[in-house]
């Protein structure tokens, strides 16, 4: 084993299934992350908050990577705008645990806003160092939602106080960097551009046909897939609003496949978001062709995406976005919105396209192009595979944490270090893939 690392992530556990309102794309990052940093020789310990007082103080969950849960408040679930509160009693209990391990953390890799105040509170009293990814950004979710932010406004200081301390910054994309620059003045030379990526062993095609025998799905019928935690920004109404635009304006039809929710058959009830789009399926008269399947878990995923025609995710916003990778590693063409990571990891007229967040009669044009010629989704499946082969496997990216972490404990970030760097543009590369170790 190379050496101990803690990864933090108060509200996003590995354990969690994908699809619920706080279970995402950042419970798959910390999960794929922990894992191929333990595959390249690390001591892996996830740290989140117990939620369940069925499971252990520890689990072994996969080989070289533990599940750490930390009491913080009830042993239940807790939306993640409650938790500012229980952080004090997350970070005393987890100093606990670190200080009964016997092989002591070098690193500590935070991820989200709070998770990096409990990392920072940490390093100021035990002096590991930090390194934090921030999955969303305050700012930029308080200027997208406005009052329906939940989170308290101590959020914004919070966040503030952690870019100052970290060691180093993780943006997932060339967007988020330049809002930790814009909207925090934080420090370019500690941002380090990372994006986020997929398991291949996990996602592949599978022939399409006999995907849908598996669904049930008609093998003839086209199909959209919107996959995806079930909450307003994620713009599944705007998919909803486009399919009625694709009937009235083009005269086609397809099924849409919506995936997730609380539970594993659709309920309105246990998943708010299913009732509101399920009464704009009938506004919009596409109620017929619009399949609510509930969540799935992450095995039967590739099916999914294997068996639909096109993916679509047009959120208000979104860091990242890790579904249309794992679609394009489907080969399924992927249409999103031109925002944060989307448009970084869509090539617009290559793998898919990318619309506005918010412009139905914008998405269903691309949505018509793309049904009626089967020609071109064969060419963007080929390219949208090659693609993500190519740039965003996790092995690649957890080499490339990998080399950030080195380089944090080998003192080339230091504050006098960083700063001669930055009065050499040209040897300055953000991007951790490119970074050249010194010569001793």
């Amino acid at each position: 084993m190379k050496w101990r690392l803690a990864l933090i992530s108060e509200h996003a556990s590995p354990l969690a299934l994908v699809g619920g309102v706080d279970a995402g794309g950042q419970n798959i990052a910390v999960a794929e992350l922990a894992y191929h940093l333990a595959k390249l020789g690390y001591g892996v310990d996830v740290f989140t908050r117990w939620d369940d007082a069925n499971l252990p103080e520890t689990v072994e969950w996969k080989p070289g990577v533990r599940v750490v849960h930390v009491q913080a408040g009830p042993t239940t679930f807790v939306p993640k705008e409650e938790l500012l509160c229980y952080m004090d009693e997350f970070t005393e209990n987890a100093i606990r645990f670190i200080d009964r391990q016997t092989d002591p953390y070098k690193l500590i890799h935070a991820h989200f806003f709070m998770s990096g105040l409990v990392a920072a509170n940490i390093k100021r009293s035990l002096g590991i160092p930090f390194v934090v990814t921030f999955h969303a950004l305050g700012e930029v979710r308080k200027q997208i939602q406005g009052s329906c932010d939940q989170f308290p406004p101590e959020r914004f200081t919070i966040e503030q106080r952690v870019i100052c301390e970290a060691d180093a910054l993780v943006a997932l994309c060339h967007q988020d960097r330049e809002d930790l620059v814009n909207l925090y003045e934080a420090d370019r030379a500690k941002i380090f551009t990372i994006a986020n990526g997929f398991n291949p062993d996990e996602f592949y095609p599978i022939d399409k046909p006999l995907a849908r025998i598996v669904l049930g799905l008609d093998p003839a019928e086209p199909v959209i897939l919107q996959l995806g935690r079930m909450v307003p920004r994620k713009g599944v109404d705007n998919v909803v609003r486009a399919l009625g635009h694709l009937r009235r304006a083009y005269g086609m039809v397809a099924r849409l496949l919506i995936v997730g929710g609380e539970s594993d058959l659709p309920d309105p009830d246990l998943t708010p978001e299913i009732g509101r789009l399920q009464e704009l399926a009938k506004e919009e008269g596409v109620e017929q062709w619009v399949t609510f399947t509930g969540r799935r878990q992450r095995e039967t995923l590739r099916y999914y995406y294997s068996a639909a025609d096109v993916f679509v995710t047009t959120p208000w916003y979104e860091p990242f976005g890790i579904t249309p990778l794992e679609a394009m590693a489907c080969g399924t063409p992927v249409v999103g919105s031109a925002v944060g990571g989307i448009k970084q990891t869509v090539l617009d007229g290559e793998t898919g396209f990318l619309v506005p967040a918010n412009d139905p009669q914008a998405l269903a044009a691309k949505l018509a192009a793309l049904l009626y010629s089967k020609k071109l989704r064969l060419v963007m499946s080929e390219e949208a595979i090659q693609h993500v082969q190519d740039n965003y496997t996790w092995f690649e990216i957890a080499h490339q944490t990998a080399n950030l972490y080195e380089l944090v404990l080998s003192g080339q970030l230091t504050p006098a270090k960083m700063q001669r760097r930055t009065m050499l543009p040209s040897a300055i590369q953000r991007d951790v893939s490119a970074i050249i170790t010194p010569k001793n």
